[in-house]
């Protein structure tokens, strides 16, 4: 007799491109076929390994992260970097083509958005494959049929349910998120929060980048990662998970209402002292780059570090750069690098044997 199956707990995401029935409507079918096929593997290479792919249903990718595996900040960063993907692959298919046929003309018409929901699902195995089933996988797929995007005007959009931001902790009003009620014709209305990811695009392109290259530092190192380069940013970036490989931090507060990005203050407590924090940088699972401030003037000196990731070489690598400026700052590196290169390479042995004990969902 058949064992029942069991029931899992976890983050359900679907990720669909938006206008391509008509985009193939319009287009020579072959030539628009390889085009979505090309945007499909950039966007599925996105979501591993803090989502794992069920199955590709047409334009649309259906994956899910069970619970435990995934934090606020991490799927915020998995969206974002997925759509940042997507958005410069149509910029580059668009920009690398003379090709007038409807095909390459209308690229910029596609877009992307997201439906997520922390709900439970059976797996089951079926002629030989993985199949998720249950009444909130049926859920998520209904909320794609829904206009969410009427919330904000826009056609690439991310969309939480109500379920996801409770499960957690995550305060919409805080990270601009803008509410919808969906209606579905047979699970009734669902209260969504949607973020706007055009918008988070056009800041991306427009803003200037903060980054140490190896000629403008004043020092550098790369580690091998034993993990895969998500779960390596994760716990690089997570309050909670910082206080475990650096034992000179006694608490850590996030000062910026909202996730962290570009631009948060955080404070670092060091037993009775606070370091602050500057968040000059944050391109997720690229590189994020964190200025820190000794003064209050302008010409205050600072140190900066920035956080290198490279997915390519195998096994991936993490190279953290130091640099830094203003009045007095050289005196001061002089003097305390000794100290700050000691506590930086302890650290990192304590991050290596942490991440040896790490399960990575990539292996």
């Amino acid at each position: 007799m058949q064992s029942l199956a069991t029931t899992s707990a976890g983050c359900l995401l679907v990720a669909d491109i938006t206008g391509y029935t008509a985009y193939l409507q319009a287009t020579e079918l072959a030539h628009a076929e390889d085009v979505l096929s090309d945007l499909l593997e950039t966007l599925v290479s996105t979501l591993a390994p803090t989502f794992t792919l069920s199955k590709l249903e047409g334009d649309a990718a259906f994956a899910h992260a069970p619970a435990g595996r995934v934090s606020p900040s991490l799927i915020l960063d998995t969206v974002e970097a997925g759509y940042f993907a997507f958005r410069r692959r149509l910029r580059d298919i668009d920009h690398a083509t003379s090709c007038d046929c409807n095909a390459c003309v209308l690229i910029p018409s596609l877009d992307l958005k997201y439906i997520v929901h922390h709900g439970e699902y059976v797996a089951r195995r079926i002629a030989g494959t993985e199949e998720l089933t249950g009444p909130d996988v049926i859920l998520v797929h209904r909320l794609l049929k829904t206009d969410a995007g009427a919330a904000l005007d826009t056609s690439g959009f991310a969309a939480y349910t109500a379920s996801t931001l409770d499960t957690f902790g995550m305060d919409p009003v805080v990270l601009g998120f803008s509410a919808y009620k969906a209606e579905t014709h047979d699970m009734g209305v669902v209260e969504l929060f949607v973020e706007d990811l055009v918008t988070r695009w056009r800041f991306e392109n427009e803003r200037n980048r903060v980054y140490l290259t190896e000629e403008g530092s004043l020092w550098s190192r790369t580690w091998a990662l034993p993990v895969s380069v998500p779960v390596a940013w994760d716990y690089m970036t997570a309050p909670e998970k910082r206080t475990l490989w650096n034992p000179d931090i006694t608490a850590f507060d996030l000062q910026t209402p909202g996730r962290v990005t570009t631009g948060s203050v955080n404070h670092c407590m060091h037993g009775p002292d606070v370091i602050i924090e500057h968040v000059a940088d944050w391109r997720p699972f690229q590189y994020f780059t964190f200025d820190y401030p000794m003064g209050d003037g302008d010409d205050s000196p600072y140190m900066r570090m920035t956080y290198d990731f490279d997915e390519n070489p195998e096994p991936p690598t993490m190279t953290i750069r130091i640099g830094g400026g203003g009045v007095g700052f050289d005196a001061w590196w002089a003097e305390a690098s000794p100290h700050q290169l000691g506590v930086l390479e302890r650290n990192a042995e304590i991050l290596l044997d942490l991440w040896e004990e790490t399960e990575d969902v990539s292996d």
